[in-house]
């Protein structure tokens, strides 16, 4: 090794933000290594590079002794003398002992561990870059497929995405770009692990994140997500300018914003509901888009009971149950849905006209809603 070899080090410190102390020390602990492996040494050899020229030493540490019984660890203090007049017994001589052909055993070491070395410094740089976007979402080409779980090339890395985080509706192919949730990024011998989903509540929040500008500058606030991967999703929306209508702002001009979310999911239906910090109201909207009639709170059992017209309660409840099953992991809420016909026949409160709510009328805890269509 020579000064050309220092200067390569010296490049490759600042390419790969590798420090070059650090990278000799370790050429240093395997030169150490190699020379014990090749030339059959004791454990007390030390290798020392010279950080401007490149040049390797071997140095055989051994220790000052009346009459050495090993000559490989302990050298006699006559000997010693030979070399310095300040030696004394217990002290420690470093005698050089670099081998005549120990350049090529050298640089070929020196390589295997630089090689090693980039190696585990790219994979931490990996590491660290997407372990701080963990639950953030990304963009990726499908590289391969296996039984378990599709890979996906995200340019410096290669990250798995589950089967189990695949979403039914999910049909890869090689090359097809796609968006997914990082859920989890490990260290691995293999170098990071990054996990992705597809099924994660906070995929749909991200998506509406990057197509809302509103939401990105925190005009508009994502308040609560509930969803069926592949199937329906309900997200709740709240504005903090009163001037900025929230659902307006995340259906988009034609519904192009929403459109694209739901074409992102393969076509998930979403429903965008109007947040509001009081319950009734909340609940009411998040049954969307079946009607609410009214709905009356009942907080130490936790329960929600919401009375719709007659032709609205398929609807409000769903497909086997869907959309209830989703306002409720909305709203936080278990929510018990009736028809005005049997909340009548259980007499559990008449039926109330919300374009005609008064002031006499505030103790019934209903309120009014404005209902948003599907997208």
């Amino acid at each position: 090794m020579n000064v050309e070899f220092i200067e390569a080090l010296d490049q490759l410190a600042k390419e790969k933000g590798i420090d070059k102390d650090t990278l000799l020390e370790a050429i240093e602990a395997a030169l150490i290594s190699a020379y014990k492996r090749n030339f059959n040494s004791a454990p007390n050899v030390r290798v020392e590079i010279g950080r401007e020229t490149g040049e390797v030493h071997v140095f055989a540490r051994k220790e000052v002794v009346e009459v050495p019984s090993d000559t490989r660890l302990e050298i006699s203090l006559d000997a010693a003398l030979d070399i310095s007049a300040a030696y004394q017994i217990g002290d420690v001589v470093e005698i050089e002992v670099t081998p005549r052909d120990f350049g090529r055993i050298a640089a070929q070491t020196a390589k295997q561990v630089v090689t090693q070395r980039i190696r585990e410094a790219e994979r931490s740089i990996v590491y660290h870059k997407y372990v701080d976007r963990e639950d953030d979402i990304v963009t990726g080409v499908i590289q391969r497929q296996d039984a378990r779980a599709a890979y996906v090339d995200l340019g410096q890395t290669e990250a798995v995405l589950p089967l189990s985080e695949q979403m039914p509706t999910d049909k890869f192919k090689m090359g097809d770009r796609i968006k997914a949730y990082i859920t989890r990024v490990e260290r691995t011998t293999k170098g990071p692990q990054i996990v992705l989903s597809r099924t994660h509540p906070g995929l749909l929040k991200r998506l509406f994140e990057l197509e809302v500008p509103e939401i990105y500058e925190g005009v508009i606030e994502i308040k609560g997500v509930s969803r069926e991967a592949g199937y329906r999703s309900k997200i709740a929306v709240h504005s903090k300018n009163p001037d900025v209508d929230p659902i307006g702002a995340c259906v988009g001009a034609r519904g192009m914003r929403v459109q694209s979310v739901v074409t992102e999911l393969g076509g998930e239906k979403v429903d965008i509901i109007k947040w509001s910090e009081e319950p009734e109201e909340f609940v009411a909207h998040s049954l969307s888009p079946a009607k609410v009639s009214s709905v009356q709170i009942l907080d130490e059992e936790r329960i929600a009971r919401a009375i719709v017209p007659d032709y609205q309660l398929s609807l409000a409840i769903g497909k086997e149950g869907q959309n209830a099953r989703l306002a409720a992991k909305l709203t936080g809420w278990k929510i018990d849905i009736k028809s005005e016909t049997q909340a009548a026949e259980l007499g559990m409160f008449g039926r109330i006209d919300f374009e005609e709510d008064t002031e006499e009328e505030e103790d019934v805890g209903t309120l009014s809603v404005d209902w948003l269509n599907e997208p």
